[in-house]
């Protein structure tokens, strides 16, 4: 996950992360250390907080739309 590169590019630290979640700033520090991941019914929150997608805190690009039938 890319928490921490986000969590830095919004100026935040971890324990205002941690406030924020509602968890430890030990739970952030295990997140961006990849030893433990945020609850899924977090997701939202957090992605919120970082002002990015949840794909994006994956590292994922969103997917090309297919082209439109109607452009054949």
């Amino acid at each position: 996950m890319r928490i921490k590169e986000l969590r830095e590019a919004r100026g935040l630290n971890q324990t205002r992360v941690a406030e924020a979640m509602g968890v430890s700033q030990v739970a952030v520090a295990k997140w961006e250390a990849g030893r433990a991941f945020p609850a899924g019914e977090r997701l939202p929150a957090l992605a919120d907080l970082l002002g990015c997608t949840i794909d994006a805190l994956y590292g994922r690009k969103p997917p090309q739309e297919p082209p439109s039938a109607a452009a054949s």
